[in-house]
Formats: C-alpha cells, sequence, structure tokens
C-alpha cells in the first residue's frame, strides 16, 4: 500500500490552473509543502509537491496560502527529469486524497485574507494557543 501523511506548511501561495479533461474542464491547484524531521539530531527538511483537484483545489485556492499549516493524505510518487540546463532533477509528488487545514482563522469566522495573515502563536508541543472565552465552544475540554 502506498499512502502517506504529511504535516507542513506551504513554502508559496497555491498555484490553480484549469485542465481540459475528455469530462470537461477542472481546476487543479498545485502547492508545496515543506515537511521537517530530525536524524540523529539534526533537522532536515523534506518538500512535497500536492496536487488536488475540483472541489478541493478551489477551497486550497481560497483557504491556503505561504506558511499555512496542512496535513496531506495520499499516495507519494517520484518524479525525475533533466532541467532546461541539463541537470538531473526530482520531486516527490503527492496527489490529495484528502487535505486537513491547521492554520486557524481569524476569531470572526471568516476565511484568512491572502495578505497580512499570521498564524496563532503556538506553545513549545506545537499546539495552538485557545484564547479566553473559546474554551466553551471546543467539542472536547
Amino acid at each position: 500500500m502506498n499512502k502517506a501523511i504529511i504535516i507542513g506548511n506551504l513554502t508559496a501561495n497555491p498555484e490553480t490552473r484549469y485542465v481540459d479533461t475528455a469530462s470537461g474542464q477542472q481546476v487543479v491547484c498545485d502547492f508545496t509543502v515543506a515537511v521537517n524531521r530530525v536524524v540523529r539530531d539534526r533537522k532536515i527538511t523534506d518538500y512535497f509537491r500536492v496536487s488536488c483537484w475540483n472541489k478541493a483545489a478551489d477551497n486550497a485556492a481560497k483557504y491556503l496560502q505561504k506558511g499555512s499549516k496542512v496535513a496531506v493524505i495520499g499516495p507519494v510518487t517520484a518524479r525525475a527529469w533533466v532541467s532546461r540546463d541539463g541537470k538531473a532533477m526530482a520531486s516527490l509528488e503527492i496527489p490529495a486524497e484528502q487535505i486537513e487545514y491547521l492554520s486557524s482563522r481569524p476569531g470572526n469566522g471568516q476565511a484568512a485574507p491572502q495578505q497580512g495573515y499570521a498564524p496563532q502563536q503556538t506553545d513549545m508541543d506545537g499546539f495552538v494557543n485557545v484564547p479566553d472565552g473559546y474554551q466553551e465552544e471546543l467539542p472536547f475540554h
């Protein structure tokens, strides 16, 4: 079985394009997720190119931006090519089966604006601090 779960941050704003298919024109959204891991006390960052289609693509384009934290589930593929200057290149790609948006939105319930949005502060363990007054609205506590 080839299924990966990655959690990381977008390296740039998502890119949306339209593709003509046999079933008509479909929207595709591509973005890159940086995922950190530790090997022998050294922090290493892996980069995964993620693509999603149709409604998932619309949502990704609407709610994600550079720095957004996401969890992505899907199969991993490796792609190799030769660049225009003759260098051998490779990338890890995930066609997303599921995307979880982990960055919080502003308190008014509106989607995060594309410019100037900063995620809430986190504790040392990586969890988002819950603002005062929101504890009662959580489904668990």
